[in-house]
């Protein structure tokens, strides 16, 4: 074997142990503190009614027949069961909801708590200590690119952490980037994109620990991800028919 023929074979193994090269620890591993202590901050997380939130509102006090005008019911007798349901109200455009008896009441830019306290301090003119109860009802996140299980995710509890809606989706793949996940958020009509990296402790201190309705999180595939798309998904297996060839040559040739 001649020393070009030596140092051919140098360059191939070298070029394609670059490609398929370990990754650090410190690009897989979420919130690394190198011994520290962080302190979270506490929680006092609401989500922030917004513009086409759907809520239902509950208007309950010590005599029901009193309390009865203020919640609407939809009647589902055509349906399978036949249960009538409480009328759920759209947060408009302008940010208010038609509440009966009431009429417009503006709620988005509101926390859930406030929204609340906005009702009891109207109802309180009609109903003897009013009892009010709100709650979202299309609170939804969505995870896309390098998770296990990407899609839409309907949240019951109207709060989730950014660690929660990824062990919804199955977790980051091996080939997803730790350091620079993409959130796009809504705030009064505009949308925001921001990055965060989880493998820093002190994410959970970030204002995207907790996500907010309708955020969508884009996980981008990483280099070797990349690399390995652009040679095709059968690079493993040609690289041992590389090497078996190599192998075949060097006996061959001695």
């Amino acid at each position: 074997m001649t020393v070009k023929f030596e140092s051919k074979i140098i360059i191939l193994f070298l070029l394609i142990g670059t490609l398929f090269s370990c990754t650090s620890k410190k690009n897989l591993i979420y919130l690394q503190s190198d011994g520290q202590q962080i302190a979270a901050s506490v929680a006092n997380f609401e989500p922030v009614l917004q513009s086409d939130d759907v809520v239902m509102i509950v208007v309950s006090a010590e005599n029901p027949e009193i309390a009865a005008p203020y919640n609407m019911i939809q009647s589902n007798s055509g349906t399978l069961g036949g249960q009538d349901q409480l009328q759920s109200y759209l947060i408009d455009k302008e940010g208010n909801v038609d509440f009966p008896m009431l009429g417009k009441i503006k709620l988005a830019g509101l926390t859930r708590l406030n929204a609340i306290q906005k009702m009891k301090t109207l109802l309180e003119n009609h109903i003897k200590e009013p009892i009010v109860n709100l709650r979202i009802l299309n609170f939804k996140i969505s995870v896309l690119g390098e998770v296990g299980r990407p899609g839409i995710y309907p949240i019951q509890s109207e709060r989730i952490t950014f660690l929660e809606a990824l062990s919804l989706s199955g977790d980051l793949s091996i080939y997803g980037k730790r350091k620079n996940i993409m959130i796009i958020r809504e705030k009064d009509g505009v949308k925001t994109i921001d990055k965060v990296d989880i493998t820093k402790s002190d994410f959970i201190n970030s204002p995207y620990y907790y996500l907010a309705q309708n955020d969508v999180i884009y996980v981008e595939p990483n280099k070797t991800k990349i690399n390995s798309s652009v040679f095709g998904p059968n690079i493993g297996i040609a690289f041992s028919l590389v090497s078996l060839l190599i192998t075949v040559i060097t006996l061959t040739t001695r």
